[in-house]
């Protein structure tokens, strides 16, 4: 007779990006950001909507479930934060004010509001709901190692912070993950590099990418460059050999008050003051982006090597918000400290709805981590809603769309395609939607990567964002080392790798005194779109037997060019999240300068909608990120 399966609802909520994920044993059903739903970026408020979807995706309801985990522990946080306002009373009295009427009215009473959130989704018996509160860490730690396919692996968990864990060391063994060293608030690799996107203008907590971004735009040969470096690990940080760090708090605000740094020290020390969120960049800003992106890749790689020291594991997970650093990753993979490394692809605050589930169910309800799945359980993150053809036709209808209906997939791939060739933009929204924050096929915005304008066209005209972000490569798997310097996978966009020497263009000598928009637009590979200033690229390698229909597109491309890679970014203008459902995709088509949206096996173009020239009719407030 089998067993009684487990049937447990993980929640990630209340600071950002909320999410909710369910599993039945440790198979990982279903897993969403709130945000897709709400259409509210990386909003912090309780996951009702993804919670439904999850219920909804899994067929279970409240009552059946075994457990409902919650990502951290608040009554830990809170301790935290009065420990902290303590230890540095009198200042940030103005910060405490306004911090502890929240935490006394609401977060203190968490259990209350995660039970009445419930309800408000349906009735369910609160007398027997069995809820859970792992550390923040542990949620992250678990979110990598079970779903990997490792059955032992030195685990690096690196973010803001938790509730005291800034970072933390693991070693995974079995079902079982035991903690081994942590780094402790208020000194944090991912407040670090907060605080530079906050004096470089960007948003913390959804800008730091666009840091990542323009760190290439920083001049490697500038003696300035070098001197940003210096001044930061002389005066704001020390880095010790194990990876772990100290940072001076006269030169930050974030443990007590309303702002990342000090921005009279800071603009004392480095010479200029803080950016604003639409002014000008000028090349100082770019060489401080690049100087804090090496010191970021310098901590991140010794606390790499102490992982190994410590756990003798030939393999690496991690999760937390800066294991999104691709470029990080990217450097990291290639010194070679570990044999495999696998990186959760939801690594931030979402993903911790995913590692608390999965937590609960191994550590809580003892159970092994079954045999490796190769390439993982992830379902290639493809955990979230898809849309059937009867969905899609009542969105059509509502918006008068005029479309085309392939039933044979060969003549949807080689109509794309030619599209692509073409020069046009494409909206390809396909099956289930990603969990994480990046689109891997199935919510993208597609362009060719050959085309010289194509980065230029998608950032402007069609992204409405800043023009100097990157895009990435969406690449066949089979055909990744003729492009990149690239060993192994990358199917979820974490590493960043050189484009190939032979594909390169020779750079002029006076190429770093150009201006920033000259460079950007200099002629530097032959896959030019994808190509970032220091000849990286965020690479995503597809592959058929977790997205046939992605790989077909690709391939047909590869047919009709000789090229199997086309430039992928996520199905969203700025300030909005990607699209979720067939009606959110056809707005953001309408609302930009778009040429042709498939959606499933339903394809538009443009100019055959109707009043397709009027772009305001779609267009929403969107809030700048």
């Amino acid at each position: 007779m089998n067993s009684k399966s487990i049937k447990i609802l993980g929640i990630s909520a209340f600071y950002h990006d909320s999410a909710a994920a369910i599993i039945e044993n440790d198979v990982i059903i279903a897993a969403a950001q709130e945000e897709r739903f709400t259409r509210d970026k990386h909003t912090p408020d309780f996951p009702k909507e993804a919670i439904k979807y999850c219920l909804e995706e899994s067929g279970f309801s409240l009552d059946e479930l075994d457990a409902v985990v919650f990502y951290d522990k608040p009554l830990l946080k809170f301790e935290r934060l009065l420990e902290t306002y303590y230890r540095f009373s009198p200042k940030g009295f103005i910060s405490f004010a306004k911090a502890m009427p929240v935490w006394l009215n609401e977060k203190m009473f968490l259990k209350k509001l995660i039970k009445e959130g419930l309800s408000e989704i349906e009735s369910y018996d609160k007398k027997t709901l069995n809820l859970l509160f792992p550390e923040h860490h542990l949620s992250h730690s678990a979110s990598a190692y079970y779903p990997s396919p490792f059955e032992d692996a030195a685990i690096l968990t690196i973010d803001g912070v938790g509730e005291w864990s800034t970072a933390t060391i693991s070693h995974g063994v079995g079902s079982d993950i035991t903690l081994i060293k942590e780094l402790n608030f208020p000194h944090s690799v991912g407040l670090l590099y907060s605080a530079f996107t906050y004096f470089l203008g960007f948003t913390v907590n959804s800008g730091e990418y666009k840091l990542m971004g323009l760190a290439p735009y920083g001049n490697p040969e500038s003696p300035e460059v070098s001197h940003f470096e210096e001044l930061i690990k002389k005066h704001l940080i020390q880095i010790f050999e194990d990876g772990s760090i100290w940072l001076d708090q006269s030169y930050f605000n974030y443990a007590t008050g309303l702002r990342m740094v000090n921005d009279s020290k800071w603009e004392k020390l480095f010479g200029f003051g803080r950016r604003s969120p639409e002014g000008e960049l000028k090349q100082h800003h770019c060489n401080l982006a690049l100087a804090i992106q090496r010191v970021t890749e310098d901590i991140v790689i010794k606390m790499a090597h102490e992982a190994k020291k410590l756990t003798k594991s030939k393999n690496l997970c991690m999760a937390g918000g800066v294991a999104l650093n691709c470029v990080a990753n990217g450097k990291l993979q290639a010194l070679g400290i570990f044999e495999e490394i696998y990186i959760q692809p939801a690594a931030g605050d979402a993903g911790g709805a995913l590692g608390a589930a999965l937590a609960a169910y191994h550590i809580s309800y003892s159970k092994e981590k079954r045999k490796p799945i190769v390439p993982d359980s992830m379902s290639g993150s493809y955990l979230g809603p898809s849309y059937s053809d009867k969905e899609i036709l009542q969105t059509i209808k509502k918006v008068k769309g005029v479309y085309h209906h392939f039933q044979n997939e060969g003549n949807l791939y080689e109509t794309v395609a030619k599209e692509l060739t073409d020069g046009q933009v494409v909206g390809w929204f396909q099956g289930r939607m990603e969990f994480g924050p990046r689109a891997l096929g199935n919510r993208s915005i597609l362009g060719d990567a050959r085309n010289p304008d194509m980065q230029k066209k998608l950032n402007l005209k069609i992204k409405y964002r800043e023009g100097f972000r990157p895009f990435a490569p969406s690449v066949l798997a089979e055909d990744c080392q003729d492009y990149f310097e690239l060993e192994g996978d990358s199917p979820y966009m974490l590493l960043v790798a050189p484009v190939n020497e032979s594909r390169r263009q020779k750079l002029p000598t006076d190429y770093y005194d150009k201006g920033l928009w000259d460079r950007l637009y200099y002629q530097r590979s032959d896959v030019q779109s994808i190509t970032h200033l220091d000849f990286s690229a965020r690479v995503q390698t597809v592959h058929e037997n977790t997205n046939p229909r992605y790989y077909g597109l690709i391939s047909e491309f590869k047919k009709q060019t000789g090229y199997g890679l086309v430039v992928n970014t996520s199905f969203n203008v700025r300030g909005e999240p990607i699209v979720c459902t067939p009606h959110d995709a056809y707005r953001c088509f309408m609302s930009t300068e778009m040429d042709v949206l498939v959606i499933n096996d339903f394809v538009f173009f443009k100019k055959e909608q109707p009043d397709w020239e009027n772009r305001e009719k779609w267009v929403v407030n969107f809030k700048m990120d």
